[in-house]
């Protein structure tokens, strides 16, 4: 039996309706949205799912790195603190880059022990 085609336009789909499950206060991983989607080797793909969303029901700022750390976008940290920002104002606790140079690894972490939201399934919808 042939695999079936990857469909972006399905594993998008999904990846909103996943994103949406994630509580306030709760952060989850690129990599797992990605395996809970049906696709574990896509975790990149849920980030670019999420770059240009327009969709503000879609809570973007509860999906951080694996590590705990929020993603740099290239933009000088404009974005990555504007998510922070955002996980504070949910009641997550965000710890800031620290010192002079911080560059590679200075990123803002967020706690997966405390905060992680990994369930080991979830229902999602045809669209």
């Amino acid at each position: 039996m042939a695999a079936q085609p990857f469909d972006a336009a399905q594993f998008h789909a999904h990846v909103y309706q996943i994103v949406r499950l994630i509580p306030s206060g709760h952060v989850t991983s690129y990599g797992h949205i990605a395996r809970l989607a049906g696709s574990p080797s896509h975790s990149r793909m849920v980030g670019s799912a999420l770059k240009y969303l327009q969709d503000d029901s879609v809570p973007w700022q509860r999906v951080i790195g694996a590590s705990g750390a929020i993603s740099e976008r290239g933009d000088g940290g404009q974005g990555a603190r504007r998510q922070a920002d955002r996980l504070r104002e949910e009641g997550v606790e965000v710890t800031e880059p620290q010192g002079a140079g911080v560059g590679v690894g200075g990123q803002f972490k967020v706690s997966l022990s405390t905060y992680g939201w990994f369930p080991e399934s979830v229902q999602l919808e045809d669209e």
